[in-house]
């Protein structure tokens, strides 16, 4: 694949599958910029939140992120610099979402599915929290990863399909 193939890549995984190590990786081969949701909550809003956390409280914020985020992605895809979106993108809507709009402003794009199964993805998880190394945000209790666990929509071979996917592990 070369760099200019497609402009808009979004990475989706379950809670600690190694999306954000992932997407590192694949903006240094692609000389892409990298757009990850725990950074934008963790510098503007993570300080703030409620504890607990309220699930509306933080889905608000993270969508205000995410339209910061595609502001900034229009302005750089317009230019030919390949962006990586490390949104989560935890279900099959919010993907859809994502692709429709980089469809409309005609920016090519490819899923990437980092797919770990649950045991290895809860013991890096517990590692991260631990360690606090280069891709930690937050803590993610146990709790917030079986939340994550009942929400996670992986996608169909429809969906890898139609957004030019590829599967990593």
């Amino acid at each position: 694949m070369s760099k200019t193939t497609y402009l808009v890549h979004l990475v989706a995984g379950s809670t600690g599958a190694g999306k954000t190590t992932y997407s590192l990786n694949l903006c240094k081969k692609l000389d892409a910029i990298h757009f990850a949701i725990d950074e934008w909550m963790s510098a503007l809003f993570w300080m703030d939140s409620p504890d607990p956390i309220n699930h509306s409280w933080a889905m608000d914020r993270i969508g205000r992120c995410e339209a910061q985020i595609w502001s900034m992605v229009t302005r750089l895809a317009a230019r030919g610099v390949p962006v990586v979106l490390d949104l989560g993108f935890t279900r099959r809507d919010h993907r859809k979402k994502f692709a429709d709009l980089a469809r409309k402003a005609g920016f090519p794009l490819q899923l990437h599915f980092v797919d770990v199964p649950a045991e290895e993805r809860w013991r890096r998880v517990q590692k991260r929290n631990t360690e606090k190394g280069d891709t930690y945000a937050m803590e993610v209790t146990r709790e917030m990863f079986d939340f994550m666990e009942k929400i996670w929509e992986a996608p169909d071979t429809a969906e890898m399909t139609t957004l030019n996917g590829v599967r990593a592990g």
